[in-house]
């Protein structure tokens, strides 16, 4: 009797993105990733790829409908104290992101729920619950310190959800009624719902928001980031919002090698062009699952180019596929590196736009409401 060895963890990925893409052109139409692999905090790992199936069996399929699930934290607010991190206090009124981007870095938190960071993120999204009540109980606190606040930091607070959902909106309703200061990244179009709570919030310069925008090819937008906003409605977002007075810029992310770090200065000049008061770019990041998962989509959309995509980034990286250190994470290092930062500050340059930022937020104009208001008996 032949006793089978155990495969790897590294193994048991591999052999699972594998077998859980769908048939034909082995994508789900519309989402990021067909594959669905186990998180790597899953304790339990079942390992399909060596059953067999009959035509009389029911042969597992991955679900391809979006399910909307509560999720019921007792606290609203995240910190951190991350030094690379110009915040540290977020909400993120989502868990998951139905946007599908392949190379969301948030993607590894859905292991954290038990589900995998591939298709689980994008069709098994979680809502924050009583968001009025967890926002008044921390901000009514007697020692409450007033200081920016990040929507939408970790998940798009724009995603198709907060359609029906008005998640995003009801905080926003709070944070002007307690004149707190919020940033919000985003890249979704739907931002132009709320445009009159952002004015409002704008008018007391409580407000600052960054769109996110990644490469002005629509074919590889459609690919790369399947259900958010195209290249042009991006930028007609940031038109806008300036217009209306909104502090906005620009955030070119991820910037990938290969694959769209050739559009640097045309994604500066076409922002500034819109109206951003400032932008800024982050290298590609591949924390965790997102490595595999990344590579896989390679494998399938280019896989002429896949092995001089991941070259290139390992040498930013310090030979690494990802690099989790504060102060190079967001950048890289190395040559490749700083030639890509050099190309940033001429193209910002060129703008008029390498030394600017978005103003400073007030924090001194937080109050309680009804606190210094005479109140009435009507």
């Amino acid at each position: 009797m032949t006793i089978p060895v155990s495969p790897s963890t590294a193994d048991l990925q591999q052999r699972l993105l594998a077998e859980q893409r769908s048939p034909d052109t082995e994508r789900l139409r519309s989402r990021g990733l067909a594959a669905n692999p186990a998180g790597r905090l899953t304790l339990r790992w079942v390992d399909r790829s060596e059953q067999t199936w009959s035509d009389e069996d029911e042969v597992p399929q991955v679900s391809r409908q979006t399910e909307l699930l509560p999720d019921t934290s007792k606290t609203l607010i995240s910190r951190n104290n991350s030094p690379d991190i110009p915040f540290d206090r977020s909400i993120n009124p989502y868990k998951g992101c139905e946007h599908g981007c392949v190379y969301c870095f948030a993607r590894p938190s859905h292991s954290y729920l038990d589900l995998s960071p591939g298709l689980d993120f994008e069709t098994q999204i979680f809502y924050k619950t009583n968001v009025v009540a967890l926002l008044r109980k921390a901000f009514d606190k007697p020692g409450y310190q007033c200081r920016p606040l990040a929507l939408g930091a970790n998940t798009d607070a724009y995603q198709p959800a907060e359609k029906s959902l008005r998640i995003t909106r009801t905080i926003l309703e709070q944070m002007l009624a307690y004149r707190h200061p919020v940033t919000l990244v985003t890249k979704g179009a739907l931002i132009l719902r709320d445009l009159d709570l952002l004015q409002a919030l704008a008018a007391q310069n409580l407000v600052q928001v960054m769109v996110s925008v990644t490469t002005l090819d629509l074919s590889l937008k459609a690919r790369l980031e399947p259900r958010a906003a195209g290249p042009a409605r991006r930028l007609q977002v940031i038109r806008a919002l300036r217009e209306a007075g909104v502090p906005v810029g620009a955030m070119i992310a991820p910037v990938i090698p290969v694959l769209t770090d050739h559009e640097l200065e045309r994604l500066v000049e076409r922002a500034a062009g819109a109206g951003a008061q400032s932008i800024n770019y982050v290298l590609l990041r591949l924390p965790h699952e997102v490595k595999d998962l990344f590579q896989d989509w390679l494998g399938t959309h280019f896989p002429l180019q896949a092995e001089h995509v991941m070259s290139r980034l390992r040498d930013m990286r310090g030979g690494r596929d990802n690099d989790p250190e504060f102060g190079s994470r967001m950048r890289g290092s190395g040559p490749f590196a700083e030639f890509l930062a050099q190309r940033f500050r001429r193209a910002l340059a060129k703008q008029g736009l390498l030394d600017a930022s978005l103003p400073e937020l007030r924090t001194d104009l937080f109050r309680r409401p009804g606190e210094g208001e005479q109140m009435t008996l009507f």
